[in-house]
C-alpha cells in the first residue's frame, strides 16, 4: 500500500555542523531528484535552520529514504525514519510548535506553509500529502488559538535576545547590531525594540530592507559592507542571514575590536544555518560566541513554563489525528469505489460494443437501439455496484481497512493504479519556474 514516510534530521539529535553537512544543493534540486525517482509519487521537503525533513509517498519508502540519506551523506544516527502514522503525528506536532527548539514558536508554521506551497507549485504533491499538510496547517492554527503555547519568548530570534540579556545581565544602555533583515532578523529586531537598549543597528545585503525595518523600529540602517565600523561600538551582535559563507570572519572581528576598550565584552550570537560567524572568533580576548546549540538552555526553560499548554496541544493533536485517519479511510474507500466503477465501466463499454456489432451483422440498428443498449448496460452496472459502494463506505467509517484491502486485491485495483501513478510528468520545468520567481 502507498503511504507517507519521512526522514527527519533536527536539533534533537544533530548539532549545527551535522545539519549543515546533511544539506547539499538547493531545494528545487533535491525536490527534482526525489520526485523523479521511480517509486516516489509525491514529495515535500522542509528546510529550516533547525531541521531538514523529507516526506514521500511511495510503495518502497524505506529503501527510497535510506538511499537518499546515503546520497546526502548524512549519518543514520542523527536521522529519525518514520512510517505513515508516525509521520502524520510528527507533522502535526511540528506545525503545533511541539517539535521546535523553542516550544510553541510561531515561525515554524509559516515555514511549513511556505515550503509546502513551494512543493505544491512545483507539482510534487498529490492527494495524500495535500491532505496531510492541509490538516497540519489547520492544527497549527487551532493550537495557537486554543492554547497559550505561543505566548512569551516564542522564536529563535526572541530566544537569542533572552540569551544576550542573561549573559550580559541586562541590555539596558547596550548597543546591538543585527545582521540580516529576513524573517529571523525581523524577529530579533522586534524583540530588541521591547528592551531599554541604547541603539539598534540593522545590517542587510539589501539596504532598502534594512532601512524599512530600522524606520519601523526606531533603529539605524547599516550597509553590509560597513559592519566592521559598527562592530567596534557594539555590545551584542546577532546574525541570522541566509548567506552560504561567513559574514563575520575572525579577521573582521579582530580588526573591529583592535582599538576598543579592553574591559568591554563583545557578545556574538550566531543563529544562522549555515553559520554566519567564524568559530575561531571566539578565541579573541573579550569575545564570546554563542550559536543555535546555546539556545537549548533557553528552550528547556520555555518547555517547563509551557508544560500545561503543551498537554492541551497534545490532546488537540490526538483528536485531529483520529479525524485525519478517518479522512484517509474515506479517501481510500472513495478511491477503491472510483477504480471499481472505472474498471466495470470499461467492461460495460467493451461488451456493449460487442453486442452492437453482433446486432449489426444481422440488420441495421439506429441511434435509438444503440441508446437503449447504452442505458441498459449503464443501469445494470450502477445497480450491481450500488450496494458494494454503500458497504465500502461503511467499512471506511468503521475503520475496517482489512476489508478495503481485500476488495482492492480481489479486483487488482492497486496494481492498475500504480501503473497510472508511475506515468507522472517531469517536474523540472515547474521547479525552474518556481526557482526563478523565488530569486527575482
Amino acid at each position: 500500500m502507498t503511504e507517507i514516510s519521512s526522514m527527519v534530521i533536527s536539533h534533537k539529535k544533530a548539532k549545527v555542523e551535522e545539519m549543515e553537512s546533511a544539506w547539499h544543493g538547493d531545494l528545487d534540486g533535491l525536490l527534482h531528484n526525489l520526485y523523479n525517482h521511480e517509486y516516489v509519487y509525491e514529495c515535500v521537503v522542509l528546510k529550516t535552520c533547525n531541521r531538514v525533513e523529507i516526506y514521500v509517498v511511495s510503495p518502497k519508502s524505506s529503501s527510497v529514504l535510506f538511499s537518499f540519506a546515503k546520497e546526502m551523506g548524512a549519518s543514520t544516527h542523527i536521522i529519525d525514519f518514520y512510517g505513515h502514522d508516525e509521520s502524520l503525528e510528527h507533522l502535526l506536532r511540528l506545525a503545533g510548535g511541539l517539535e521546535s527548539m523553542i516550544v510553541g514558536e510561531d515561525q515554524i508554521l509559516g515555514q511549513i506553509k511556505e515550503l509546502y506551497a513551494y512543493s505544491k507549485k512545483a507539482g510534487t504533491t498529490g492527494k495524500i500529502l495535500d491532505t496531510a499538510f492541509d490538516k497540519a496547517i489547520q492544527v497549527g492554527k487551532r493550537i495557537r488559538n486554543e492554547t497559550r503555547i505561543n505566548k512569551g519568548s516564542v522564536s529563535i530570534g526572541s530566544a537569542a535576545v533572552d540569551l544576550a540579556e542573561e549573559i550580559l545581565e541586562g541590555l539596558t544602555g547596550k548597543s546591538v547590531l543585527v545582521i540580516g533583515a529576513g524573517e529571523i532578523g525581523v524577529l530579533v529586531a522586534k524583540a530588541l525594540a521591547e528592551k531599554d537598549i541604547e541603539a539598534i543597528y540593522i545590517a542587510n545585503r539589501t539596504f532598502q530592507k534594512a532601512e524599512e525595518i530600522a524606520y519601523e523600529l526606531g533603529g539605524h540602517a547599516v550597509r553590509l559592507d560597513d559592519i566592521q565600523a559598527y562592530l567596534k561600538g557594539a555590545d551584542v551582535v546577532i546574525s541570522g542571514t541566509g548567506a552560504p559563507h561567513y559574514i563575520l570572519t575572525r579577521e573582521i572581528v579582530e580588526k573591529a575590536i583592535k582599538d576598543r576598550d579592553k574591559a568591554r565584552k563583545l557578545l556574538l550570537i550566531d543563529i544562522a544555518n549555515p553559520r554566519d560567524i567564524e568559530e575561531s572568533a571566539a578565541e579573541l580576548d573579550n569575545v564570546e560566541l554563542c550559536n543555535i546549540d546555546n539556545l537549548r538552555v533557553i528552550s528547556e526553560k520555555t518547555l517547563k513554563m509551557r508544560k500545561e499548554e503543551a498537554k492541551k496541544a497534545e490532546d488537540i493533536i490526538q483528536e485531529e489525528i483520529r479525524l485525519l485517519n478517518l479522512q484517509y479511510k474515506r479517501q481510500k474507500a472513495d478511491r477503491i469505489i472510483s477504480d471499481l466503477y472505472r474498471q466495470v465501466y470499461d467492461v460495460r463499454i467493451r461488451e456493449r460494443e460487442k453486442a452492437v456489432n453482433r446486432l449489426c451483422a444481422y440488420h441495421t440498428i439506429g441511434e435509438i437501439e444503440t441508446e437503449v443498449l447504452d442505458d441498459l448496460t449503464h443501469s445494470i452496472v450502477n445497480k450491481i455496484l450500488a450496494e458494494p459502494t454503500k458497504v465500502l463506505r461503511q467499512a471506511a467509517e468503521l475503520g475496517n481497512e482489512e476489508f478495503l484491502d481485500v476488495v482492492s486485491r480481489i479486483f487488482c485495483l492497486e496494481k492498475n493504479r500504480m501503473r497510472v501513478e508511475k506515468m507522472k510528468p517531469d517536474c523540472g520545468s515547474d521547479l525552474n519556474r518556481v526557482s526563478e520567481k523565488g530569486n527575482s
